[in-house]
């Protein structure tokens, strides 16, 4: 007697396509880093610093930003490897919304702003100390520099 599988329908069709945000967790990082970046932080100094009408239209400075954010929380550094996740995993599909961003285009966004970008990380631990995650406060290095000999 042989063993019954389910069925792999790997060329049904769906009557409507899915939608990506389908495929990602109500509790995963990278709605919350949506959500933290389209209603807690303040892009102006970002959004501002296009006044040129010629060309093609930018992409949105918040998908810009929450891929960033999101890529450095997972790891991602390099805007090559960037780009080629946001067409492989669901997660970063769902910051693009489908749209994703060349690897030069995520670069010139970084070089472009980044003043802007740093400045953005204050405005978090503000967010995260606002919420009690964090506790801001002083920290100190040692940087003393001591001869040894390690054999």
């Amino acid at each position: 007697m042989s063993k019954h599988f389910r069925p792999w329908k790997i060329d049904e069709t769906h009557l409507l396509p899915p939608s990506v945000q389908d495929y990602v967790a109500e509790d995963h990082l990278s709605r919350l880093i949506v959500s933290v970046v389209r209603e807690s932080l303040d892009l102006s100094e970002i959004a501002g610093s296009y006044t040129s009408g010629l060309g093609q239209p930018p992409f949105d400075p918040q998908m810009m930003t929450a891929l960033l954010l999101h890529s450095y929380a997972s790891g991602l550094y390099s805007s090559r490897r960037l780009a080629s996740a946001t067409v492989e995993r669901a997660d970063l599909m769902m910051i693009v919304a489908g749209d994703p961003p060349d690897f030069r285009t995520i670069s010139d966004f970084r070089k472009r702003h980044l003043k802007a970008l740093a400045a953005l990380f204050v405005q978090v631990l503000k967010l995260a100390e606002k919420a009690g995650l964090v506790k801001l406060g002083h920290v100190a290095l040692d940087g003393t520099k001591i001869k040894a000999n390690a054999s």
